[in-house]
């Protein structure tokens, strides 16, 4: 394949992949996403399970589950079956069903605590994170808006040691390029407290200042989203990600009156483990957040009532 056509591959699967994750409460038609974009259902899927690993129906289904193993354990006041709404699913009976195969347990039994089982499961199977003893009790995080960032990239399939080597050939990338001021940052595509680890892809990233885009690379870019964030600043060493994005979603998350939305969250690296002979790190943890469901509606029931007595002591 040419480097040219590599590139414009790539640049479609991402925008592909944007579309989906800004519509993944909708009924999404692969015909009509095939002819917006101009191309042949059949080269649709071939280009998409060629750059992202997985068929366009596998990704849908994956972040729909995603998103609703989130609002299972945030969203208080919604039903299982408003939540299947929520996510896409036409009736809670076919949500349901994907979800016990995704997740080996009903949505009433994750929303009751089993989702800190199978999370628990997949800390444990990394040497790493199931020997980490970091504490996050007295992390205080921040709510940013954040711009949209062009970031270039390489995908990697598998959270592990093995991603150190696509931050060398990033690192590798800079230099060849002669790139003075950037970022370097870590894309968790997939949940990886919730994704097998040997099936969470992960995406390295760098983002330069001032967003130029630049001539003459075959390197693929795509564009981090703009949105609301809660950012945690984090120092520790390998294994304790894992543990800090675990806290996050279950501990803090679910107390915080936010809910996450289908973006993936990302760290950026003021000091990459990866690349560093101690293993250790300095980041900044990007959540992205909307304000729940439920405290929405409380929000603007408790602005009601206090419009409504404003009005008659007037």
């Amino acid at each position: 394949m040419k480097k040219s056509t590599q590139l414009e591959h790539s640049i479609l699967a991402n925008n592909l992949m944007y579309y989906i994750y800004k519509n993944i409460d909708t009924n999404i038609n692969i015909d009509e996403l095939a002819r917006d974009f101009n191309i042949s259902k059949f080269h649709l899927h071939r280009v998409f399970k060629e750059q992202i690993g997985s068929n366009i129906y596998e990704s849908i289904k994956s972040i729909r589950l995603q998103k609703a193993s989130n609002l299972l354990i945030t969203n208080f006041g919604s039903t299982i079956s408003e939540i299947a709404n929520l996510c896409g699913y036409s009736s809670q009976s076919s949500f349901i069903r994907a979800f016990k195969s995704r997740f080996k347990m009903t949505p009433k039994e994750w929303r009751r605590g089993g989702y800190k089982l199978y999370s628990n499961s997949i800390l444990k199977s990394s040497q790493y994170a199931s020997k980490s003893l970091a504490k996050f009790d007295d992390l205080e995080p921040k709510i940013v808006k954040a711009n949209s960032q062009l970031a270039y990239y390489i995908r990697h399939k598998g959270y592990n040691k093995n991603i150190k080597k696509i931050w060398q050939k990033l690192e590798a990338w800079i230099y060849t390029n002669e790139i003075k001021n950037y970022k370097q940052i870590g894309i968790y595509h997939d949940n990886p407290i919730i994704t097998p680890l040997d099936k969470c892809y992960y995406i390295a990233s760098v983002v330069i200042d001032d967003n130029k885009v630049l001539e003459n690379t075959t390197l693929p870019y795509f564009k981090i989203p703009k949105g609301l964030y809660a950012t945690f600043e984090v120092s520790g060493e390998y294994g304790d990600i894992l543990k800090l994005i675990q806290w996050v979603y279950h501990i803090w998350l679910p107390q915080s009156g936010y809910e996450t939305t289908t973006n993936p969250s990302y760290t950026i690296m003021h000091k990459n483990h990866f690349l560093e002979d101690n293993e250790k790190f300095r980041v900044t943890y990007y959540l992205p957040i909307n304000l729940s469901s439920t405290q929405y509606h409380s929000h603007n029931k408790m602005r009601f009532f206090i419009g409504d007595d404003k009005f008659l002591q007037d």
